[in-house]
């Protein structure tokens, strides 16, 4: 079954205020705002975070990227940064998704699975009744030093597309996305949103001629 509609695409990693009207511009849904990770690119100040998200219309997602664990330090992240989305790019160690949604009424949260095998699968289906989408990544919790998400690789799409069909929320798929895959991720997966950080750079800064072309092959896909 082929996706009946254009998914929403996430910019991620954005690192000014003039990033975010780039992105905005040329379509953006969202925007991806990357609190401290212990690895991966586009990590901002919590100070640039707030100053970037205020900044932003409110019909536009702001996901802070935390890759905090304890539902009170989150909270208090949030309500420093003003956001209007979580990404949790980590396992919550302390405290529940609803303990968060109950201290952050009206804020989405959106819960970051690493796809590494079929095992992501039960994962992803476990945590979906208690969050807002699901947003597949191709991380690593488990290494020593953590991938939490921005690592431009791929992962399985067919992994993918079983959690889209277990799930009955909203999914973004991440992970190596390029203006040159991403019209074959919509076909093999039918996300509801596409999150992208290298794909749409040229060394580090966004480039608005990669931007278009991604938005350009996410509108062709979906009109076929």
């Amino acid at each position: 079954m082929k996706p009946t509609r254009t998914p929403r695409v996430k910019i991620c990693c954005i690192g000014s205020v003039d990033e975010a009207a780039l992105a905005i511009e040329c379509g953006a849904s969202a925007l991806g705002l990357v609190s401290n990770m212990p690895s991966g690119p586009g990590v901002i100040s919590d100070e640039r975070i707030a100053e970037i998200a205020a900044t932003v219309p409110p019909a536009i997602g702001t996901f802070l990227l935390t890759s905090r664990q304890r539902v009170a330090d989150i909270v208090e992240q949030q309500r420093f940064c003003r956001t209007n989305t979580i990404q949790i790019c980590d396992h919550l160690t302390v405290g529940t998704h609803r303990d968060l949604k109950n201290a952050l009424p009206g804020i989405s949260v959106v819960q970051v699975v690493h796809v590494t095998g079929p095992e992501s699968v039960e994962e992803a289906a476990r945590v979906a009744p208690h969050v807002d989408a699901i947003l597949l990544d191709s991380g690593n919790q488990k290494l020593a030093v953590k991938e939490l998400g921005g690592t431009g690789r791929t992962h399985d799409w067919t992994l993918s597309r079983a959690i889209r069909e277990r799930i009955g929320i909203p999914l973004f798929l991440a992970g190596g996305l390029t203006p040159e895959n991403v019209g074959q991720a919509i076909e093999e997966v039918g996300p509801f949103g596409l999150d992208v950080c290298s794909g749409v750079r040229t060394d580090g800064k966004l480039d608005a001629t990669k931007l278009k072309r991604f938005f350009s092959a996410v509108r062709d896909a979906g009109a076929e």
